[in-house]
């Protein structure tokens, strides 16, 4: 388990994220489904319900940690601003490497400020799953 976790961080540190600037054509249903899933694992993590946190994740999540408990481990190790936020704005629906992601801008327990970047995948019968999380510093321009 630990070295999923650990390749799992090393993989996402490495990537370079960065999301487009293009509006992804989507519907104001799917964009409201998609909302609808990544609040409620967030309230799924704030009450430490594990099994319901991990039934938002995508198959492809699901199948790399395998169950709740570890998947649940890796977010209270790593993602401690999505698994405690102090605020969590939605902002706009990107393309991302490709995929439909939500923005959110979030404030962690710690006060500081990140954009969590949630790539989503429709499943055949439609329904929307989160398929990662990418942390990075807020898109804030300083004069």
């Amino acid at each position: 388990m630990a070295l999923r976790f650990l390749a799992l961080i090393a993989l996402i540190l490495g990537l370079a994220v960065t999301a487009q600037a293009q509006q992804p054509d989507v519907s104001a249903a799917d964009q409201a489904e998609i909302r609808q899933i990544i609040q409620s694992q967030v309230d799924a993590f704030r009450r430490d319900d594990g099994a319901a946190a991990f039934g938002y994740a995508s198959p492809a999540i699901q199948g790399m940690f395998g169950e709740a408990n570890s998947f649940m481990e890796m977010v209270r190790q790593g993602y401690r601003p999505v698994y405690r936020p102090q605020t969590f704005d939605f902002r706009e629906i990107v393309t991302l490497h490709g995929e439909i992601a939500q923005k959110v801008h979030v404030v962690g327990p710690d006060g500081r400020p990140v954009t969590a970047l949630y790539p989503m995948t429709q499943l055949p019968d439609g329904s929307w799953r989160i398929n990662g999380c990418y942390l990075q510093a807020p898109d804030e321009h300083q004069a």
